[in-house]
């Protein structure tokens, strides 16, 4: 896969995500304890064994910067490919937000020309996959196809008004898309992953930002459908896959990752993260930790039941956490009782307080709060 870039879109709206992407992009949120959204993807691009992959960043990537550093942890820190951080290129006219993916490759355009690989990976960073990459690359080329699209059939991707969906007929093509639909009425959701070639890619950007195009979905791909003058295929993944999109999504993940077998086959890759060097987690005689994952450095004293605690964080004697995810250094203090709850980074919970939401619509304290 010498001859296969990959670039990484993380500009995706994420106004439904509410305090949780307040300072940070949806590639750069926490999940599963250890790792990021952009780790799943980035991994996946890695094992498929592309060495030259850039990450296309908007506002708030701070954050999301310093996760991905040099590219170390995924092996990308070579001298001639390897990781390209692309934060927004400021001008009178871009005040460093784009209005969609079109117009964040017109401004990576330079990227694109000095690399040397004849084919792209494009993806958008909202989808956590952990996909066979090479798979995904080999089948394109051997198809024949301008384009390839890779989608799912997991009815749990369907959303009203948000998504793109697609019809594949017996030969693999695709011959009908639907972008944020009020109702998906086709069932293949497209998972926002593309391959092409760069020179193809370029051309398309070029003519759709001189039409005034913004997005991939509804701006190129939706026309070059309806022309039926380019050959589209479609590659199913079929493997796990969630949408963050929404605090509910978000949560509905995580709770995911205690289940044994949806663990496993997500990381039937290896995912590879930044590595921050901590102790390993301590356990106090009164503790009762039960159906959690639990990262390292924790000190855990207390009842842990149904949740995902982060790096460093701190459970004191008689408090009691039941379906929670505690980002990283959060510290529930003694007596305290928190139930769906989401806790951003550094949250601290004080002595005999209560939080309890629903499981429906968990309750999110940003970071840094005090409660």
């Amino acid at each position: 896969m010498k001859d296969v870039m990959g670039i990484i879109y993380t500009g995706e709206s994420d106004a439904r995500l509410r305090e949780l992407t307040m300072f940070r992009a949806i590639a750069a949120l926490p999940v599963a304890g250890r790792y990021r959204v952009i780790d799943f993807l980035l991994s996946s691009m890695v094992n498929g064994g592309l060495k030259n992959v850039g990450i296309i960043m908007q506002k708030n990537y701070h954050s999301l910067m310093d996760h991905l550093g040099s590219g170390k942890e995924w092996d990308l820190h070579g001298k001639n490919n390897g990781l390209r951080v692309l934060p927004p290129f400021l001008t009178r006219e871009n005040v460093g937000v784009y209005t969609g993916s079109l117009d964040a490759l017109r401004s990576n355009t330079d990227f694109l020309s000095r690399s040397k690989q004849e084919y792209v990976v494009l993806s958008n960073s909202n989808i956590i996959y952990n996909a066979d990459i090479d798979a995904l690359a080999r089948f394109h080329v051997n198809s024949g196809a301008e384009i390839t699209l890779m989608y799912t059939k997991d009815p749990t991707m369907l959303r009203d008004e948000f998504g793109t969906y697609i019809a594949v007929d017996d030969q693999g093509r695709v011959t009908d898309l639907e972008v944020e639909p009020t109702h998906p009425t086709l069932p293949n959701s497209f998972m926002d992953v593309l391959v092409l070639k760069r020179e193809l890619l370029r051309t398309l950007v070029d003519k759709g930002v001189a039409h005034g195009y913004h997005t991939i979905s509804r701006d190129v791909l939706l026309h070059l459908v309806q022309d039926g003058g380019t050959r589209i295929n479609a590659y199913e993944y079929t493997g796990p896959c969630w949408r963050i999109d929404s605090v509910q999504s978000f949560y509905r993940f995580n709770m995911d990752m205690l289940d044994s077998q949806h663990r496993s086959a997500l990381f039937s890759h290896p995912v590879y993260t930044k590595v921050r060097d901590e102790m390993p987690s301590r356990y106090g005689s009164d503790a009762n930790v039960v159906n959690s994952l639990v990262a390292d450095g924790c000190v855990i004293e207390g009842t842990v039941e149904n949740s995902i605690l982060a790096r460093g964080v701190r459970v004191a004697p008689g408090s009691h956490i039941k379906n929670c995810i505690v980002m990283q250094d959060g510290h529930i203090h003694s007596g305290a009782y928190i139930e769906n709850c989401i806790l951003d980074k550094q949250v601290i919970i004080k002595r005999n307080a209560k939080l309890i939401g629903p499981s429906a619509y968990p309750i999110v304290i940003a970071k840094n709060v005090v409660i």
